[in-house]
């Protein structure tokens, strides 16, 4: 870009010899106008100083800690929360999972109408199960619902495994006459009673990180990923708030006790784990995964550890990936994550922080916590043979 001036080029020491070896970038200090912080290139931290940019800066932690990378999960897993596109080869994928033991993956990104149909033909090995995903093109109120509750039941005979529901819901969906569609409308009833009626559960993501509901200033602790992903925000007048929106959710949760739902990335709580407890308590119905949110749970591992113990009979495994997927092999990290006591690591292994610019530490949860987690949780919503 010809208004970005090159200044200086740092290159970074190694790490320490108790510490796995990191990635290792160049840091580039540039100038840049403060009205177009967006320009900076995504392939590396950008760490903001007024008009100047430090880009790619990864400083290397002095610390000298014990480091024990988990390569393989020390139980069987399934991962509710992935996602891969029909050009993932099966094989690749199956090839990934027993490498990390991996059990079973679940797909969120299976589709719907014939889409769905044709990921079912396409990965037919049982260890890999395919959600249906609501589209709410078109929506035009309980016609649209009715044809949504032919075409969920059609998915699930034919070995859909459940129902994914986007976050776009409550936040960017309409109605027919322009209004916010809300999580608890009561025109989508008969599609969280059809769930229930069917057996399989409901993965429904609603709201986003507390911070992306706040503005954009020198106090939210995202500013650097929301000046990367401007997008990503969803502050201002013309979004609900963040506790409106799980509020949403939580009446439709309560008004539904016969369907089986999974709140996604801790259910939009990740950065309150009181008051998610207090929700869990009153809504027998919801469990929750830890997909996206090693992040947040690993900053504050005291409350994370008692949180995961208390309720080790509804927390699931997720990671918002698939295995085997190049450069953010995400598995290794939340395995580390639940299984040791290691100090101060990377929650991510690709140039920049994705969420936070921290580090994180393990649980060390106890092993029949692990099993649960890992594994009997999500086997007893999925009806799957618990090991």
């Amino acid at each position: 870009m010809a208004h970005l001036l090159l200044l200086l080029t740092l290159l970074h020491p190694g790490p320490p010899t108790t510490q796995p070896a990191e990635p290792q970038h160049d840091a580039t200090i540039v100038t840049l106008p403060a009205t177009r912080p967006a320009e900076v290139p995504e392939t590396g931290m950008a760490v903001y100083v007024g008009d100047t940019v430090i880009f790619g800066y990864d400083p290397t932690p002095a610390l000298k800690v014990d480091a024990n990378p988990v390569q393989a999960a020390k139980f069987p897993v399934i991962d509710v929360h992935g996602h891969w596109s029909k050009d993932v080869p099966q094989a690749q994928l199956l090839a990934a999972m027993e490498a990390r033991n991996v059990a079973y993956v679940v797909n969120l990104s299976g589709g719907n109408g014939d889409d769905v149909i044709a990921m079912l033909e396409q990965y037919d090995d049982p260890r890999l199960i395919m959600f249906y995903t609501i589209s709410w093109d078109g929506f035009d109120g309980e016609a649209w619902v009715e044809r949504t509750v032919a075409d969920f039941e059609r998915a699930v005979q034919a070995g859909a495994g459940g129902l994914k529901v986007w976050k776009d819901l409550g936040l960017t969906v309409l109605d027919e006459t322009g209004q916010r569609l809300a999580i608890d409308d009561p025109r989508l009833a008969p599609i969280w009673d059809k769930a229930g009626e069917l057996g399989v559960p409901v993965l429904i993501h609603s709201g986003d990180p507390v911070a992306f509901f706040e503005p954009i200033d020198e106090h939210n602790e995202r500013w650097m990923q929301l000046h990367r992903h401007p997008s990503w925000s969803f502050h201002g007048e013309q979004f609900p708030s963040f506790r409106e929106v799980l509020d949403e959710q939580d009446r439709m949760f309560a008004n539904h006790p016969n369907t089986k739902f999974i709140g996604p990335h801790m259910a939009g709580d990740a950065e309150d784990l009181a008051t998610l407890a207090e929700r869990m308590r009153k809504l027998p119905n919801l469990s929750v995964d830890i997909s996206g949110r090693v992040a947040e749970l690993g900053r504050q591992p005291y409350t994370a550890r008692k949180f995961l113990i208390e309720f080790q009979d509804r927390v699931l495994f997720g990671t918002d990936r698939y295995p085997g997927r190049e450069r953010q092999p995400r598995h290794r990290i939340y395995f580390r994550f639940l299984e040791t006591d290691d100090e101060y690591f990377k929650y991510y292994d690709h140039p920049f922080p994705p969420t936070g610019d921290w580090r994180i530490y393990g649980v060390f949860l106890p092993d029949d916590v692990l099993k649960k987690i890992y594994f009997d949780n999500a086997a007893t919503l999925l009806g799957l043979e618990i090991e």
